[in-house]
């Protein structure tokens, strides 16, 4: 009996990215819409949200899971998690989009295996 994994997790944090960048909502817009079609992900709905304080807030549900950024402008800082399930899904084609758009200074990724199980 083999293992498999149901879905992959892309835990990102980005550091040194221009504040005026963090507080563009068109962009995270933009940047989510890319990532789905960049890892042939199927849309499913779209959320975001726009802080007092510059950040923004974004998630776009996909059939195969979901992808999300949250910003930081005064930190330079965004969190993203990009959680693909399938084995036609990745999530690093994903990711490439968001440091293209973001052109980060540092990255930190860790990759989760989720739901490992007996075939």
């Amino acid at each position: 009996m083999g293992m498999k994994t149901l879905g992959r997790h892309l835990v990102v944090e980005m550091y040194g990215c221009r504040s005026d960048l963090l507080g563009d909502l068109s962009l995270a817009r933009k940047s989510l819409n890319e990532a789905v079609e960049a890892c042939k992900a199927t849309f499913m709905g779209e959320h975001y949200t726009m802080f007092p304080g510059g950040g923004v807030s974004g998630v776009i549900i996909i059939a195969e899971s979901h992808i999300s950024i949250h910003t930081w402008p005064e930190h330079g800082y965004i969190a993203i998690d990009i959680f693909t399930c399938g084995e036609h899904i990745d999530p690093w084609k994903a990711y490439e989009v968001f440091v293209k758009n973001y052109s980060p200074s540092r990255v930190n990724v860790m990759e989760i295996r989720r739901g490992v199980v007996e075939v």
